[in-house]
């Protein structure tokens, strides 16, 4: 038995089961076999275990050793995935962050999680270099695709580096591989703390729910901030498939299938969104595809989205996926055989996790009664980053609370019903409406606001802001409340109505009535 990190011998320290072990046994056995393909270009296991030590050298000279936090603000680059192996490598955590959020937003994240470092790129070195402005303890920032400024330093020049190597480590499974960062109902962002044996045991979900093997080939499209990024490509680490990161950008339906078509990916996965642009696309069913399964999650699915996949991709499985950061994150699957029996289920708790239907005191709910789910399992996180208050009340009860409410059928099939906490999706994205309403209550002119979800046909839901001025004769609109928002909220946080009324509806104790709102401006 070990305790904390150690530098002991190779044979010991290669029983530990985690990415960077994985990497290091597919760059032994398959070293020319192809990793990971980015526009074209290939790394091989070989390369991406070499590049990410040689990462993990230029941290350590750096002073980052086991337990330190790095930040990656980035978009999709197979160094974004070479620096998660590096940061990992010296037992320090890897704290991706969401590249749409404000300076101010980013700047929070800096300071809660304590962060050594920064990685950027070219792209968004402004915005990193306006973080490290108002976040002075950051003592390095590396950019992906070269030196830009005076003081940061190109990735690649780090790796080039001559120097002394870091000293390899013995890291326990349980030693902490990532903090991602969900926005809390507060306001505030909370840091969900994921260990390596969180990241295998959602890898050994994944490959049961999506029949992956060795020769599977998968492109994965989600942000690598997102857990659906990372959560997605780890179990081709674990076995040693390729995968086909897809460039970040708006999303153009006609480019994902050529790139699936030309690579010949056996899998992907799409929020809802993304598939119904994929199958109005006109050349869909005409194309000579490889695809044996498809997977959505993130956002609701309506029936005619489900049902076109179908028509569409009539030799693909269509798997749903659900589930949260907490939770590594997935908790439930729907399996294709079942994807229009059951449609709009969220498929059955995996077998690899408990999870429980109850209601407030914790007792189990009735097949066909509304309550919270509630899970424990392997994938579950090990708390909130700093936040023990927040830990002590998710985990009430001896049991992770998901805030999520739901019903299950006789069969055990699960239905999503509501949110117990107030978050609107949209496009996959969290938004949790305590934080657009904090931002709101600052603007000179408002007095009070909530905000809502609006269904969406293409987004899933939007928020919509409904708001009481000090001045009732004044006047305010989207397009005035816009250089505010900007400079203070992530863009796809930012309301896309505006709704100004005398008061907002409260109950007796004086709580705003949402249920009211609800029913008045979400359709």
């Amino acid at each position: 038995m070990t305790t904390g990190a150690q530098a002991l011998d190779e044979p010991f320290r290669s029983r530990r089961n985690h990415w960077n072990n994985q990497i290091a046994s597919h760059a032994q056995m398959r070293p020319d076999a192809v990793a990971l393909r980015f526009r074209g270009v290939d790394t091989t296991w070989q390369q991406l275990h070499q590049r990410s030590q040689k990462f993990a050298d230029a941290l350590a000279r750096r002073g980052v050793g086991f337990g330190d936090r790095v930040l990656i603000l980035a978009l999709n680059y197979p160094e974004y995935i070479e620096a998660v192996f590096g940061i990992n490598a010296l037992g320090a955590i890897a704290v991706p962050v969401n590249f749409r959020l404000t300076p101010p937003e980013v700047a929070y994240i800096v300071g809660d999680s304590g962060a050594k470092a920064i990685v950027t790129d070219t792209v968004l070195q402004p915005l990193a270099t306006a973080v490290l402005a108002q976040a002075t303890a950051l003592e390095t920032c590396i950019v992906i695709g070269g030196k830009t400024a005076e003081g940061v330093l190109g990735y690649d020049d780090a790796l080039a580096e001559e120097g002394t190597p870091h000293t390899p480590l013995d890291i326990p499974e349980d030693t902490p591989s990532l903090i991602m960062y969900t926005s809390g109902t507060t306001g505030s962002p909370k840091g969900a703390v994921l260990s390596h044996a969180n990241m295998n045991a959602q890898a050994l979900t994944c490959i049961r729910a999506m029949d992956l093997g060795p020769e599977s080939i998968g492109f994965c499209t989600s942000p690598l901030f997102h857990i659906a990024g990372l959560g997605s490509l780890a179990p081709y680490f674990l076995l040693g498939g390729k995968t086909v990161l897809h460039p970040l950008g708006a999303f153009d339906p006609t480019e994902f299938l050529d790139a699936v078509e030309k690579e010949q990916a056996t899998t992907a996965f799409c929020v809802p969104a993304q598939w119904q642009a994929i199958c109005a696309e006109p050349t869909v069913k005409d194309r000579k595809l490889a695809l044996t399964m498809l997977s959505w999650g993130a956002a609701p699915a309506s029936d005619s989205v489900l049902r076109a996949m179908a028509e569409c991709f009539p030799n693909a499985a269509n798997v749903a996926v659900f589930g949260q950061t907490e939770m590594s994150p997935i908790t439930c699957v729907l399996e294709g055989e079942d994807a229009l029996r059951k449609l709009g289920s969220v498929g059955k708790p995996i077998p690899t996790i408990q999870a429980r239907i109850v209601d407030d005191e914790m007792n189990d709910v009735a097949p066909g009664e509304v309550g919270e789910i509630v899970y424990r399992g392997p994938t579950l996180m090990q708390g909130y980053w700093n936040k023990p208050e927040a830990t002590a009340e998710a985990f009430a009860g001896g049991w992770f609370h998901s805030g999520d409410l739901v019903r299950a059928d006789d069969e055990g099939f699960v239905w999503v019903v509501d949110r117990k906490k107030d978050m609107i999706i949209s496009g996959g994205e969290n938004i949790y409406c305590a934080e657009v309403e904090n931002v709101l209550f600052g603007h000179p002119k408002i007095r009070e606001a909530a905000v809502v979800g609006r269904t969406h046909e293409k987004w899933g839901e939007v928020p919509v802001a409904v708001v009481a001025l000090i001045d009732p004769d004044a006047e305010l609109t989207l397009d005035e409340l816009e250089p505010y928002l900007n400079e203070n909220l992530a863009r796809y946080k930012h309301p896309k109505d505006l709704v100004i009324v005398p008061e907002l509806p409260r109950n007796a104790s004086g709580k705003v009535v949402k249920v009211q709102l609800r029913k008045d401006y979400s359709s």
